[in-house]
């Protein structure tokens, strides 16, 4: 008589099949809210030399960023984000315009 595992047979391509797929990326409609107020945080932040206007960006980018910790329930990333979003706000306030 052979040995089986107590994972043999369909209990065990269950269990494989189980583990493939708590492996696999999910992107819900938060994550990809996430993913875009990080990439725009970002983008904007790159270019903040060339207008003033992506430092507004960037605090509107620093908002969304905000919104997606509290809402995912990070609150504590919610709040430093918060706070990063009035900072941006100030600076681009206070950033000369340019005439060029």
């Amino acid at each position: 008589m052979r040995w089986q595992s107590p994972e043999s047979g369909a209990a065990a391509t269950a269990t494989r099949a189980a583990r493939r797929e708590h492996r696999r990326v999910h992107m819900n409609e938060l994550t990809l809210f996430g993913l875009f107020a990080v990439t725009a945080m970002v983008v904007c932040y790159a270019f903040e030399k060339r207008s003033r206007f992506f430092i507004l960006g960037f605090a509107a980018a620093c908002a969304l960023g905000s919104a997606y910790g509290f809402l995912q329930g990070a609150w504590p990333f919610g709040m430093v984000e918060a706070v990063w979003s009035i900072v941006a706000v100030r600076r681009w306030w206070l950033a000369p315009e340019r005439s060029d």
